[in-house]
Formats: structure tokens, C-alpha cells, sequence
């Protein structure tokens, strides 16, 4: 099949040691009923048979990458954009199966909603039942990153243009949580969308990175969350900074930076008046995020004293919220015994 010059779509791919999974990968891409793509596949250095597989394909819409060295799933990733042809980006992994009509269906979606820079859909988990049905508009979208990646990274197909105009690559220091945090990025500079039907099989096994390095991607989750917040325009400093930190990763604060969380909480309310975010979506995460930081201060404690138990007093008050009787007496007991936490 001839490849265009100018394919309306660029397939990035970037792989390493799939030889189990590659050629269902590969077949349900050159199987698109939408066959106007380059297909690019960068191998990071593979020590299986991935490279022999690929390589048994005689259809000149593949161009594959061998890299001398393993540099990461990342900076392939980057690479593939740097040299991607394509009116759009689809990523696909070499793991996954992409559904026949998916191209099609995304790039009829996104001709159609020129505002929309990135366009994902369900996805089902390969070998159960269980289908991700993430959430579907823009809004609805930004308010749930705020707890979540809600965009599966292998369904996306994306528009090359926003990539050049701000100059964007993904960001390898956020790796392996480099999607999620490049759709942050995106939300303000464009629109998110998910089609509300399954385009892809995903598959889960103990050989990805997400499962390898699963600490290393929710300390990055951390990170994102906040800075998806510092989108909104409220005065910060680095005390408000370690505050929301702690908050987001459900550390215990100290009394004192409880005391200081209802300010932040109604600077965060007053700058989101510019309608970043839903506005009673994410007052609602923030009456969670107060929940939480209630709970976690007074139940999730390693040590108690009188001292917490007037604390209590003192928060309930000014913050008009209790706890249910049943946890007000286990903390007047607990504080009253010096109780402490055994691991």
C-alpha cells in the first residue's frame, strides 16, 4: 500500500521485549478500516524476538525505529513526535489491540470539533469483562484529573498542531505518569474528549512499567494534581504548596497547617470564579478534600492525647464539622489514654 507524504494520521508505537503480544498489535492497526497513516515503531533496544517479528511485515506504512540503546519508553515517545508526518498522533502500545473502526471514528470526531486537541475512548481490559468508562467532556474531564488519569494513554488520538504551536513534548521526569501529566498540560489549551465506546483492548500484565514502578507514578501523580491546581490564580507560597501536597497524598498535617487549610480552601473557591473547573463539581472535591483532611487528622493518628481531644474541640467549632458520635467517643477514649498506634 502506498504511503502519502502527508498521512492525515501518524500511529506511534513505541516497543520493547512484546514478542508475546507485537503481532496483535500491529495486525489490528493495519487492519483500519481508516488506512491513511504512517505506522511508526521505535524498538528501545529489545533482547527477544520483538525485532524479528516486526521485521516479517512487508507493508511500507511501517517504519521502524532500532534504537542502539535502551533510553526508555518516553523518549521514544518524544522522538515519534518529532519525526511524526501525520494531521494527528494515535498512540498505540504493543501490547494492546485496537479495534478495526477506531481511526475512523476519531478522526470523523475530531474534523468535526476542531476545538478538541485530544480524543481517547473506553477501553476493555483483554481477557475480563471489565471496561474502563471514563468520563466523556471536557469539564467533566479536567474535574476528574483531579483524582485520576481519566484518559486511557494507548486510545488517544491527538492533534499535531497543538504539539507544534506550543512547542510540547511529554515531560520524561513525569514518567511513568508522563500521559497523565502532558493531559494536564493540554486541558488549557484545548478541549478533552472520550468517545463513549470501547475502541481498544487493553492489556494488563506484570511486565509494564505502570506495575514495575508503580511508587515512582503515584509520587508523580502527587506532583500533577497540584499543579493541575496552580492553573487557578491564588496567591502561593511554599508552605500552601507543601500543604496541598500533603493533603493530595494523604499525609497527616500538622494542627497548625490545619489551621491554615481553610484559607487556602476559600482562596482555591475565589480564583476558580474564572470557571477553571466546574464550579460545584469542584466544590464538591474540595468538601471531600476537607472530609478527608478531618478524618485522616483526628483517626489516622499514630499517637493521642487531651491534647488532640481539644483540638477537636476547637476545629469543630470553627470549621462547623463533627465527627459521627461513635468516632467522638473512641477519640475522647483514645486521647484520654495517651493512645498510641502499634505497626
Amino acid at each position: 500500500m502506498n504511503v502519502s507524504n502527508h498521512p492525515r494520521i501518524t500511529v506511534l508505537m513505541p516497543v520493547y521485549n512484546c514478542e508475546l503480544y507485537i503481532k496483535e498489535a500491529i495486525d489490528s492497526i493495519l487492519n483500519q478500516t481508516f488506512s491513511d497513516f504512517e505506522f511508526i515503531i521505535i524498538d528501545d533496544a529489545s533482547t527477544d524476538e520483538t525485532l524479528p517479528i516486526i521485521r516479517s511485515y512487508d507493508d511500507n506504512r511501517i517504519k521502524l525505529i532500532e534504537k542502539p540503546l535502551n533510553t526508555g519508553y518516553t523518549n521514544s515517545l518524544n522522538y515519534g513526535l518529532s519525526i511524526a508526518k501525520g494531521e494527528y498522533i494515535a498512540r498505540m502500545d504493543g501490547d494492546d489491540i485496537s479495534f478495526p473502526e477506531r481511526f475512523e471514528k476519531q478522526i470523523n470526531f475530531l474534523d468535526k470539533n476542531p476545538d478538541v486537541v485530544v480524543c481517547g475512548s473506553f477501553f476493555k481490559i483483554i481477557e475480563t469483562d471489565k471496561i474502563y468508562a471514563v468520563c466523556e467532556n471536557h469539564e467533566e474531564i479536567k474535574l476528574a484529573m483531579l483524582q485520576e488519569c481519566p484518559i486511557g494513554h494507548p486510545t488517544v488520538m491527538m492533534r499535531k498542531e497543538i504539539f507544534q504551536k506550543y512547542d510540547l513534548i511529554y515531560d520524561v521526569s513525569k514518567e511513568p505518569a508522563e500521559d497523565y501529566d502532558l493531559w494536564t498540560r493540554l486541558s488549557v489549551l484545548g478541549k478533552l474528549h472520550n468517545l463513549q465506546e470501547v475502541l481498544l483492548n487493553y492489556r494488563m500484565h506484570n511486565l509494564q512499567v505502570s506495575k514495575k514502578r508503580n511508587n515512582e507514578q503515584k509520587k508523580a501523580a502527587v506532583v500533577i494534581k497540584v499543579n493541575l491546581l496552580n492553573y487557578l490564580n491564588f496567591k502561593k507560597n511554599r508552605e500552601s504548596q507543601n500543604i496541598l501536597k500533603k493533603i493530595i497524598q494523604r499525609d497527616v498535617l500538622f494542627f497548625e497547617e490545619m489551621q491554615q487549610f481553610p484559607d487556602l480552601k476559600n482562596k482555591l473557591i475565589l480564583a476558580n470564579k474564572i470557571s477553571f473547573f466546574e464550579e460545584k463539581g469542584f466544590e464538591k472535591y474540595l468538601s471531600n478534600i476537607t472530609n478527608n483532611v478531618f478524618k485522616d487528622y483526628f483517626l489516622n493518628r499514630e499517637k493521642y492525647s487531651p491534647k488532640v481531644y481539644f483540638q477537636y474541640l476547637k476545629i469543630k467549632r470553627e470549621w462547623k464539622s463533627k465527627l459521627i458520635r461513635f468516632h467522638e467517643v473512641k477519640l475522647f477514649i483514645k486521647s484520654m489514654i495517651y493512645y498510641n498506634k502499634i505497626n
